[in-house]
């Protein structure tokens, strides 16, 4: 006993002494600068301090020697992602070693832990990314770069900050907080989880060594469970085996799991919770072999895709110059994946896109803030063109099942004006008539409304979205009033901007005599030619650029039939809950993963605009861009204002589908009314920079500007807006070479 006593005494001792020793060392906090009012604890630091530098410990002396040597030869080779990211090797106390590295852009400070030990081979250390880690610092360094403690340029704060953004991450890549009109819950809290507490909006999308959790749980059950998600009979048993695994990669947290593992098959949340919370309370195991299995897998998968790829030697994909329309997106947000549940593979597309009318039709003074700060309401209209033949009765269905709360109410307030129009004709010239019902509500008008009806059907929807669908373009006409060519087009127009007036003044008593602002969704259907003729006289007066457009790929001769599924009263229960989060939405709705998206893809539409020299692509990508973000924000409340991945990648996909269809159908003609008639070499835009060598001259670009139709005048503009972007360097004055952009494929130096 005492001799046991005299041991702890000792070891106390010798601890102390440490400390001793250890408190006349400088220190540094690698991760964060400044803490407000000098108190070093996660809460109180101040963001904007973060370094984008962390520190690894190896902790094992055997692996010191190992990590050292491995961190210097990734800090010198060329094709390391690490080369001039390793900052500082020294040895610490106790034959241990520090190592800092940058963090890569976009990751967070766990992300990049641990992809650097994975890379030195060494055990990662969870203590070692706490926001307000200290680090005693030693004499014995190893190495230190010359860009050691040097603060970062605004342009990389600005674009690593960016970067955190873009996957919904604070500045200093750590979870937004901002709470974004969730819907309310059945117990009246808005926005209250199955606890009870304040729920805020979704976390983003996160990774683990540059896999999203997306592509880790879908292998994961691939190779578990024959690629079969959970369904109701073992839900309970999967979904906890799952969140045993997954914590090895999710910081053993709550949150994180509970973002990543989806409610299989109508899972209840606070069940799935449940699960979750018994998965972090069974004993911790070492790294499950399965998980394992997972990662090793796909990393074959990107290798193997990567080997494909580089032996093909492919460009990049350019909208609107490839003959196939862009392949729609594998994981579908939940809404779109439910509407398309019926439909063959090869409408869906098309029904992707012109579902979207009506449902923006439910929405009623619920508006959404775009990029430019001006205000928008879910203004889309939709057209399929197809060839005779292929199937553009496919949207009709869920279009039915989307708008059958609609037509209800519809058909109550039809009745109440039929019935009032029989009480008008009983009464004679002399006799007092009954005034007009009020609150007719009438949001779903005939194909062939005329201009009066319609001025008077918007004008008592109260602010509601008139629709209709068209199975031919031309009823369109109906609108076009009095003989008036092109007020058709006009109302298209007028349809998509926002606070746009329209009407009609006419002197009899019993005319229609209203100003209204033309809130009008509508799906329409057409052949290609028919369509391409129907717009001729208008293709540079913005209808088209305002139309949400989609198509059907032509069938091979002798193809089975596609076979459609049933839409049943199980299908109208799922999308219920869907339409009724629509219906409640009041206000302005604020989304600001949609608007960080729509800064994204304007600055994608714009790269390609000046590489491509198109301008037509880029005065069309302007509006589609619109009409891309209105889909993202119109899923989004659907959904419950709960963002995910797939609502990104849906809209992307969206915008270039929609380009392409109108590069396609349009752009050939498009580009020579621009031109004066003039004919074109090319139908759909060609990145200039990808048809030129590695390095060329300013002549090779006037050669490749003429081969594409376009003016030997605009070369050195051009090539001046490549060389602001970093695309090229100039090297001598005619000469350039290459730098962003090689082969069509990001090039990054």
């Amino acid at each position: 006993m005492l001799a046991s006593e005299e041991h702890r005494r000792r070891l106390e001792q010798i601890r102390q002494g440490q400390e001793e020793l250890k408190s006349g060392l400088p220190w540094i906090c690698p991760h964060y600068t400044r803490f407000r009012s000098n108190h070093r604890a996660q809460q109180d630091i101040v963001a904007e301090s973060f370094t984008y530098m962390t520190c690894v410990d190896v902790d094992d002396p055997q692996q010191v020697e190992q990590a050292i040597g491995r961190a210097w030869r990734l800090e010198l080779d060329p094709d390391s992602d690490w080369e001039g990211q390793v900052l500082r090797i020294e040895y610490s106390a106790r034959k241990k070693c520090h190592i800092f590295i940058r963090i890569p852009v976009g990751k967070t400070i766990e992300e990049a832990q641990l992809m650097f030990c994975e890379e030195l081979g060494v055990d990662y250390d969870e203590m070692c990314i706490t926001p307000e880690r200290m680090v005693y610092m030693t004499g014995d360094v190893v190495y230190c770069s010359p860009h050691w403690l040097e603060p970062l340029g605004k342009d990389e704060l600005e674009e690593r900050r960016e970067a955190y953004l873009l996957r919904g991450l604070d500045v200093d890549g750590r979870k937004l907080e901002a709470a974004l009109s969730p819907t309310p819950s059945p117990n009246g809290e808005a926005g209250a989880d199955s606890d009870g507490q304040k729920a805020t909006d979704e976390a983003p999308v996160l990774r683990y060594h540059d896999f999203t959790f997306d592509e880790i749980i879908s292998k994961y059950w691939e190779l578990n469970n024959d690629g079969h998600e959970p369904t109701r009979g073992d839900r309970d048993t999967l979904t906890y085996q799952l969140a045993c695994d997954l914590r090895h990669i999710c910081g053993r947290s709550f949150e994180w799991l509970d973002q990543v593992i989806p409610c299989y098959d109508g899972f209840p949340l606070k069940e799935k919770q449940a699960k979750i919370r018994s998965a972090l309370q069974s004993p911790y195991e070492s790294f499950p072999q399965r998980l394992k299995d997972t990662l090793a897998a796909l990393r074959r998968d990107r290798k193997r895709a990567a080997a494909i790829a580089e032996r093909d030697e492919q460009p990049a994909p350019i909208p609107g110059a490839d003959t196939e329309p862009p392949a729609m997106p594998r994981r579908l947000p939940a809404l779109i994946k439910l509407l398309t549940s019926q439909t063959p593979d090869i409408y869906r597309p098309a029904v992707a896109h012109a579902v979207f009318p009506a449902l923006a039709a439910h929405l009623w003074r619920t508006y959404f803030r775009y990029i430019d700060n001006v205000r928008h309401e879910a203004t889309l209209m939709n057209i399929l063109m197809a060839g005779t033949g292929a199937g553009k009765d496919c949207i009709t269905e869920p279009i039915n099942h989307i708008m059958s709360d609609i037509r209800m109410r519809d058909r109550e307030n039809m009745q109440r004006e039929k019935e009032w129009k029989k009480t008008m004709n009983k009464r004679g010239a002399n006799k007092d008539k009954p005034e007009r019902p009020e609150g007719l509500i009438i949001q779903e008008i005939d194909a062939d409304v005329t201009n009066a009806a319609f001025v008077e059907r918007m004008a008592e929807a109260e602010d509601h979205f008139l629709y209709v669908k068209m199975n031919e373009l031309d009823q369109m006409d109906a609108l076009k009033g009095n003989g008036k060519g092109g007020q058709q087009f006009q109302i298209m127009c007028l349809a998509f901007d926002p606070n746009n007036t329209y009407g009609q003044t006419r002197v009899g008593t019993q005319s229609v005599t209203e100003r209204v602002c033309v809130r009008f969704n509508w799906n329409a259907a057409t052949t290609i030619i028919k369509g391409q003729r129907y717009f001729s006289r208008v293709l540079t007066d913005g209808p088209i650029s305002r139309i949400n457009f989609c198509t059907i790929p032509e069938r091979e001769i002798g193809a089975d039939i596609p076979v459609y599924g049933t839409y049943d009263a199980d299908f109208d229960e799922q999308l219920r809950p869907y339409i009724e989060r629509l219906v409640a939405a009041r206000g302005e709705v604020e989304c600001p993963q949609a608007t960080r998206l729509a800064r994204r893809l304007k600055q994608e539409c714009a790269e390609f605009a000046q590489l491509s020299q198109s301008r037509v692509y880029e005065n069309l990508s302007f509006r589609a861009l619109v009409i891309a973000w209105l889909k993202a924000c119109i899923i989004y409340v659907a959904q419950g204002c709960q963002w995910d991945k797939s609502i990104e990648d849906f809209a992307r996909w969206s915008l270039h589908y929609d380009l392409w269809c109108k590069m396609q159908f349009f752009g050939h003609d498009i580009e020579k009314a621009m031109q004066g008639g003039t004919d074109s070499r090319h139908a759909g835009p060609r990145n200039l920079l990808e048809l030129l060598p590695d390095e060329f001259t300013t002549d090779d670009a006037v050669a490749i500007r003429r081969r594409q139709g376009l003016d030997a005048e605009g070369t050195r503009q051009m090539i001046r807006t490549w060389a602001s972007r970093k695309y090229v360097l100039q090297i001598t004055d005619n000469s350039y070479q290459k730098t962003k952009y090689k082969n069509g494929k990001t090039n990054q130096h």
